[in-house]
């Protein structure tokens, strides 16, 4: 019974551990979200551009759900047709 209680204990712990990750990973896409919304690409370098486009890409493989809490964790919204960003500190 004790074994099984501090597996119990064990993995509670874990499961913390990845909830803490999971906010943090959260903060970084909203972040990245809200950075490459508000690009202008016609401004930016090729090399930049080519960077832009391959978290662009990342982010919309991303399900709606967990980009509304990446943009959440940030306080940021997209907004309007062009993809306009607010983000709220």
């Amino acid at each position: 019974m004790r074994q099984r209680s501090e597996k119990a204990t064990m993995l509670g712990r874990e499961l913390d551990i990845l909830m803490g990750e999971r906010q943090t990973l959260l903060q970084v896409v909203g972040a990245a979200a809200a950075l490459v919304a508000s690009l202008d690409s016609r401004v930016l370098p090729p090399a930049a551009v080519k960077s832009a486009e391959l978290v662009a890409s990342t982010l919309n493989a991303l399900s709606e759900e967990t980009l509304s809490d990446a943009l959440a964790a940030v306080r940021a919204e997209i907004e309007g047709e062009e993809g306009e960003c607010v983000v709220a500190h």
